[in-house]
């Protein structure tokens, strides 16, 4: 027995040793310290972010909070028509002068970046972008605040896993621990924050990834808090489900919003498309832009800037019905408008407000048919907002958790999830990806494939080639053989597609300057062995 006892401190740490030394080989302690680290940062960027838009909103509404509607209601004509119109002119500007792909970036670019490499995301193009933005938001264009601070998080922490020199694994992991604290300090919601980080980002669950986004998403939340206050971002009454005889009309309210995201989805689309076919210097695009946000303000000031007093009466039941029915047309135009016009902003907020009022709409219609069965207009505007928001984003599981802390309405799980579900369904069936997958396909990077289709199309062939011995010289290649030649820069689908067509297990790489010149060999051997690499450490990080 004694001797049974005396092997216990031997067999624990044989079995504790290896575990904490593939922690300490990711490297996994400093990663929990800069997520940390991330949350500080990024939560008091937020709120630099914030501040900057309230200092641009001085300029012309003499106010630094979010009740843009009913003071510029009181302005004269001209200037809600100018205020869009000049913010666009300084927009415009920074646009063409300053970024290298001549937009202000978003969430799509940080989903990019964590595809293709971190290295696309810059600290500098991050700055400028959440500039963009900031004067975008202030100045009245119909865009939302979230996916500018959820970029500018991703970019710092992309900056900062660089500068650290910090494992592959290790950057993307902070990379969703800088996103889930924008989503944290923007919206005081970090359980949000950290669900976020995973489904839209990352893409996986994985234990390694979620304490670091964890205890970033905290930690911003708290930062937010010491500044803004520790209150949900809309107060409202205490709903509750008046039948479970409604569960029908909460799917029928699902229907209804799948309904208006789709339109949505498609106005944002249609609008872009026309926008890059219409020949205009890029600087204008922006002042043409206000100036139609501001001739919709017009006759709906609710439309400009985020949009959160809106949305907050809408929650408190304090819109008519026409106004509300109004305002989902308004309020989709505004927002198409201003992202085709190159106005900087997200969808977050448009996507939140186009639920609220489409909720309250079918809450106010239901009361006055079932009077006696139908639950107050209010429970239907949270229902509304998180089941477009979650169809438009393509993140049911994260929008609804951001919905309960938005709110505060934990009571409603039931119908949320009933209309959620519905509503994200619907939107999949008919148009098939989200707003960011669309961005990105656009872009010619489709994701939905899976991460083989990814991989072969992002794993270039310098990632396997084999260069010239010192003293080989493999002469030009002839002409007869530059169809199977390839360039340092081709994809692997391209080289696997070279490899089977000419039935050959090495091809010459050949320099991209001069065609004629051999640089190096392409192994097939090597290139399955690199793309099966790959797909494994894929795997292992999304599970470990």
């Amino acid at each position: 027995m004694l001797n049974e006892l005396a092997r216990i401190p031997r067999f624990l740490a044989d079995w504790i040793k290896p575990n904490l030394k593939e922690f300490r080989h990711a490297k996994l302690h400093r990663v929990w310290l800069v997520a940390i680290a991330m949350g500080v940062l990024v939560g008091c960027g937020a709120i630099l972010f914030r501040l900057t838009i309230g200092w641009v909103q001085l300029l012309w509404l003499g106010e630094t909070h979010e009740s843009i509607a009913s003071i510029a209601a009181g302005l004269p004509w001209w200037q809600v028509i100018l205020a869009p119109a000049a913010g666009g002119l300084v927009v415009g500007i920074i646009i063409q002068r300053f970024m290298p792909g001549r937009r202000a970036e978003g969430v799509a670019d940080v989903i990019e970046a964590q595809a293709l490499g971190l290295s696309r995301l810059t600290f500098r193009k991050g700055l400028l972008s959440g500039l963009i933005s900031a004067i975008s938001i202030g100045a009245g264009a119909s865009v939302g605040r979230e996916g500018p601070i959820i970029h500018l998080g991703a970019s710092i922490s992309a900056s900062l896993g660089r500068r650290l020199e910090l494992p592959a694994s290790a950057r993307r992991i902070i990379l969703g621990a800088g996103v889930a604290a924008a989503i944290s300090a923007s919206f005081n919601a970090p359980i949000a924050g950290a669900i976020f980080a995973h489904e839209v980002i990352l893409g996986h669950y994985a234990l390694s990834a979620f304490v670091p986004i964890a205890l970033a998403s905290v930690v911003a939340a708290v930062i937010s808090r010491l500044y803004f206050g520790d209150f949900p971002a809309f107060i409202i009454p205490d709903y509750q489900i008046t039948s479970y005889w409604e569960v029908p009309a909460f799917a029928l309210l699902g229907l209804t919003c799948a309904a208006a995201a789709i339109l949505f989805q498609f106005a944002l689309m249609g609008t872009d498309h026309v926008a890059r076919r219409v020949p205009m210097p890029l600087w204008l695009r922006p002042v043409v832009g206000g100036l139609a946000v501001g001739v919709i303000a017009l006759a709906f000031p609710h439309v400009l800037g985020v949009g959160y007093e809106a949305t907050d009466l809408a929650l408190k039941g304090q819109l008519p019905l026409d106004l509300m029915l109004a305002l989902i047309v308004a309020k989709t135009a505004a927002t198409a408008i201003s992202l085709a016009s190159r106005f900087g902003g997200g969808v977050f907020s448009p996507a939140l407000y186009l639920g609220a009022v489409t909720g309250g709409a079918f809450g106010l219609i239901a009361a006055n048919a079932f009077p006696g069965l139908a639950s107050s207009e209010g429970l239907y505007t949270i229902l509304g907002m998180g089941a477009v928001a979650a169809a438009v984003l393509g993140a049911p599981f994260s929008t609804t958790l951001i919905v309960f802390e938005l709110t505060g309405g934990f009571a409603l799980s039931l119908a949320l999830l009933v209309s959620v579900s519905i509503a994200s369904g619907l939107t999949q069936a008919f148009h098939g990806h989200s707003i960011f997958q669309w961005q990105l396909e656009t872009r010619g990077l489709f994701l939905r494939e899976g991460p083989h289709k990814r991989l072969v199309r992002t794993i270039r062939v310098q990632d396997f080639l084999q260069p010239l011995e010192p003293d080989e010289d493999p002469g030009p290649v002839e002409q007869d053989q530059r169809g199977e030649a390839l360039s340092p820069m081709d994809t692997l689908e391209i080289a696997l597609r070279h490899f089977d067509a000419s039935g050959k297990g090495r091809l010459p790489v050949v320099d991209p300057q001069d065609q004629t010149k051999i640089i190096g060999w392409a192994l097939r051997v090597q290139a399955l062995s690199t793309y099966n690499a790959a797909l494994i450490e894929t795997s292992v990080e999304e599970h470990r």
